[in-house]
Order: C-alpha cells, then structure tokens, then sequence
C-alpha cells in the first residue's frame, strides 16, 4: 500500500516546472532578500505589520507600511517599474498577501518574502528594532 505522499502521484515534469518557474515570479526567500540587501537591493522592502511589531523587529532596510495603508500616494515617490518585495509576521499571517494584493491592484510589480519574519528569525538573518526612519511609517 502507497503511503500517503505517493498515493497522489506526482505531477508531470513539464507541469511539475511550469508551476515552481512560476511561483518565482510571485514569491521569493529570506535569503535572496538578504544576499540583495547586503548588495545594492533592486527592489523596496516593506513591512506589512504595524508600526509596534515593525519597532520589536524587522528586517534591517524594510519601510513599514501597513497593508490597509497602502495607496498610490505613499508609493508615488517611487520610479515607475520599482519592484516591491512584502513580508509579515510569517507562514500564519496573511497580512503580505494583503499587501500584495494592494500593490497588485496599483499596477505595481510584488513579489511575497516567504516566511516573513518567521522564516527571517529561523534563517538566523539579523533583526534591526526600533521606530522605522521618519518617512516611512505609514500613520
């Protein structure tokens, strides 16, 4: 008797690579957004959480910018085609699908950190605290 995992069998190959080629273009990791900040990052870091969670921790670089906050007006600062990279609390919180969707129905480019702070922590990535810089907290 197959055990669970293999009693679904596994997709084919050609559909098996279209699905993960394309969840690349939605989502990408801790440690690509790491190795991208420790360089010249091309993308905005933002963080979706409030303001409170963003000062207990947060990825060193990342706005906060509450997902019910944004709105064209606070991005428009930015150059056309500025790709936005979000995260939240983690794999239980839907707060960066939230704010992706925003970004999304803006017309802007987003991708979704996968395993937000969660995934940021288990990494053993660092972790800047405090108040974002003036400007950057949505209020």
């Amino acid at each position: 008797m197959p055990s669970r995992v293999a009693d679904t069998p596994a997709a084919p190959s050609a559909d098996a690579l279209r699905h993960f080629a394309t969840a690349l273009t939605f989502e990408t990791d801790c440690w690509d957004v790491h190795d991208a900040l420790s360089r010249a990052a091309d993308f905005v870091l933002i963080d979706v959480r409030s303001p409170a969670a963003f000062a207990r921790g947060h990825v060193p670089g990342a706005i906060n910018l509450p997902h019910a906050k944004i709105i064209a007006a606070r991005l428009a600062h930015h150059a056309p085609g500025t790709l936005f990279v979000v995260y939240c609390a983690g794999p239980h919180c839907n707060g960066a699908h939230r704010g992706a969707i925003r970004l999304a129905q803006l017309g802007l480019p987003v991708k979704l950190m996968i395993g937000g702070m969660t995934g940021w922590l288990d990494e053993g990535l660092p972790v800047e605290c405090g108040d974002a810089r003036p400007g950057t907290v949505a209020s």
